[in-house]
């Protein structure tokens, strides 16, 4: 199934949701799960994002659902990319 890579940076109103009510996080987790998309791995981070996701799911369409759905809720913005695993990417180079 193909792989994405989400990053997702939280609005003001996305930060006090997190910091009133952190279980806020797995609910969404749940939600995208919900909308057919399935989370690999997720990570909160230091820099430019607050979190980054690895995502599976079965089609770019699924992917855009999420990140409409997600996004256009105000708390978090999203960029999100597909990716190749590196063996898969060499063999489609050779």
């Amino acid at each position: 199934m193909p792989l994405y890579v989400m990053f997702s940076k939280l609005t003001n109103e996305g930060r006090a949701t997190i910091k009133r009510h952190p279980d806020r996080i797995k609910e969404v987790n749940d939600e995208i799960e919900a909308m057919g998309a399935k989370i690999i791995t997720q990570y909160a981070t230091l820099g430019p994002y607050d979190f980054v996701n690895i995502l599976e799911a079965p089609d770019n369409d699924t992917i855009i659902r999420v990140s409409f759905e997600i996004g256009s809720r105000g708390s978090v913005k999203l960029i999100t990319y597909p990716a190749i695993p590196i063996f898969e990417f060499i063999e489609k180079m050779g």
